[in-house]
Formats: structure tokens, C-alpha cells, sequence
């Protein structure tokens, strides 16, 4: 018996046994799929994957769930994501925040650039300023002239320092030259408690986090972020259009999964994704909140992260901030 003779039937049984053990294995997914969300509930981030989290088990047919682990501006969570065997069954989810990581640690407990992988981006949301509905400050230009009148008299809010709310703040505090003073609070919904109650001037919110609050009467928008003004806020100027030469940025909800999660899950959860945002219910529901539906892939997702990184390292430099 030759060689190639003996090993021929070995290799049979190995394509065999492979075949076998790929036709055993359940496609994803065959159990509950878990999302964490790195911060309390109640902000944009939590009540966005809410909502996808919804559609999702629509339309696999198997249970998606939110399970709420913040702290530590949400390395907390995002760490035990990166931790979760990469299988498909332990998502994490974030927003623009996930680009500031680098700029707010000194050392994150995790490799930042690879630990994981950004699946889909979806809802994408203007930042908008927000106060109160009997505020003083009736447009933007009267909060730009009180900060510029008297350091810190002009307080704001977030759901914590180095937060993507924070830095988009101490921006726009740099491009209208004026003063304000940061509070940081345990998640957005303490934020936008604070502002409701007077505790704070303003608070910086993306739609999806404050529209409930400003429909309800109780809080009240002076300027949204963006070329141009939403749909559903048509009387809300944007920043330009205010008087502060400062863009904002867009926010996003985005899915990360860990390292090594095999390429067909991802493919499949992207499909889903895409398939979620092109319903009608879910057009309809970013359009209510304020936001414009569609998606982002892996590679647009990924690139946007990058030029956002870029950005924040910009503002961080400008910004008395030090790195935890």
C-alpha cells in the first residue's frame, strides 16, 4: 500500500466527521441572545437596543435581552462582553462614547482596537441642548452670553465624566468661547432629573433620551446638531443656525461583539440588523424619536469610529480633563 493510498480514506473520514459536526451545530441563533448595555437604564443607548432588541426576536423567532452593567464610564460592561465566549450568544452595545474610551483612560482593561468588533450601526440621532421648559435661557444665544459673562455660573450635566454628553459640551463651550461647569451624574436619566428640577442649567441629550421630556412640556430644546434641522423638531434651529459655528455630531446605537465571533454570525446579525432598520415600524420609530433610521455595516461602522477617535482626541486635548 502506497502512501497516498493510506491517507486517502483518512482524509474521507475527517471531511466526514467536519461535515457531521457543522451539520450538528444549531445555526445562530438557537438560545437567548444577551446585549449588554454599559450604563443605566433609561438613556439613549439603553432604550434604543430596547427597541432593536424587540425587532431582533421578531424576526429570529429567539429571545433577545437587555441586561443593564455600567460603571467606570462602561468598561465595566463592555469588559465583560470582551470576557463572553465569542459565539454570538453576549453582545455589547454602544454609542459615539465608545470612540472616547482611549482619550479618558489611561489604560483600559481591554485592547480598545481589537477586543471587539463592531458589527452594525443603526438610529442615528442628533445632539441636542436642552433645558428646562421655564428656563431663563430661551435660545442658545442667551446661554453662550451667561457663560461668557461669569466662568462656571452656567452648569450642565451628564451620565458622567468622559462621557460622549461631556465632551460634546466642553466643544461647544470651546467653539462659542464660553465657560460652563460640568456636574457628572451617575447615568443620563440623573442628568436629565437634574435639569428637569433645576439642580443644573442644561444638559446635552441625544433625541431618542430627551424627546419624551420635551413633548410632555417639561423640558425644552434650543439647538440640535447636524447640517439641518429634524423632522420632528422643525422649530429647533440647529447649532449654526444659533449662532455657534459647531456642528455637533450625529450619534448612533451601534452592536460590538467579541473577538473570534465566527464570520456567519456576524454576517447573520448584520442581515438583521439591515432587515430590522428597513421595516416600517422601526423607520417610524427612529422618525418619532427624532432620529433617521437606516444602518451602517462592519467597514462603516469601523471607519466612523476611527475619524470619531480622531475628533475626540481634538477635544480632549483642548479640554481640562485627566485621564483616569
Amino acid at each position: 500500500m502506497t502512501l497516498r493510498s493510506f491517507l486517502r480514506p483518512l482524509a474521507a473520514l475527517a471531511l466526514t466527521i467536519s461535515t457531521l459536526a457543522a451539520a450538528q451545530t444549531p445555526a445562530w441563533p438557537s438560545r437567548p441572545v444577551k446585549i449588554v448595555v454599559p450604563y443605566p437604564p433609561g438613556g439613549a443607548v439603553d432604550v434604543v437596543t430596547r427597541k432593536m432588541a424587540a425587532r431582533l426576536q421578531q424576526q429570529t423567532g429567539q429571545t433577545f435581552f437587555v441586561e443593564n452593567k455600567a460603571g467606570a464610564a462602561g468598561t465595566v460592561g463592555l469588559m465583560s462582553v470582551v470576557q463572553a465566549p465569542a459565539d454570538g450568544y453576549t453582545l455589547a452595545a454602544n454609542d459615539t462614547s465608545h470612540a472616547l474610551l482611549p482619550h479618558i483612560f489611561r489604560k483600559l482593561p481591554f485592547d480598545h482596537a481589537s477586543a471587539l468588533v463592531p458589527v452594525g450601526a443603526f438610529v442615528f440621532a442628533p445632539m441636542t441642548v436642552a433645558v428646562r421648559a421655564d428656563s431663563p435661557h430661551r435660545t442658545l444665544a442667551d446661554l453662550v452670553a451667561a457663560g461668557k459673562a461669569r466662568a462656571d455660573a452656567v452648569t450642565y450635566g451628564t451620565g458622567g465624566a468622559g462621557s460622549a454628553p461631556h465632551f460634546v459640551s466642553e466643544a461647544l463651550g470651546i467653539a462659542a468661547g464660553a465657560n460652563f461647569m460640568h456636574v457628572p451624574f451617575k447615568g443620563a436619566g440623573e442628568a436629565t432629573m437634574a435639569m428637569l428640577s433645576g439642580t443644573i442649567d442644561f444638559q446635552v441629550a441625544s433625541t431618542p433620551g430627551i424627546l419624551g421630556q420635551v413633548r410632555g412640556g417639561k423640558a425644552r430644546l434650543l439647538a440640535v446638531s447636524g447640517s439641518r434641522r429634524v423632522t420632528a423638531l422643525p422649530e429647533v434651529p440647529t447649532f449654526q443656525e444659533a449662532g455657534v459655528k459647531f456642528p455637533g455630531l450625529i450619534n448612533f446605537t451601534g452592536l460590538f461583539a467579541p473577538r473570534g465571533t465566527p464570520p456567519a454570525v456576524l454576517e447573520r446579525l448584520h442581515k438583521e440588523i439591515a432587515a430590522a432598520m428597513a421595516s416600517p415600524d422601526m423607520k417610524a420609530y427612529a422618525e418619532s424619536i427624532g432620529a433617521e433610521p437606516g444602518h451602517w455595516d462592519a467597514a462603516e461602522f469601523a471607519r466612523d469610529l476611527h475619524e470619531r477617535g480622531v475628533f475626540w482626541g481634538r477635544i480632549a486635548a483642548n479640554t481640562a480633563f485627566e485621564r483616569q
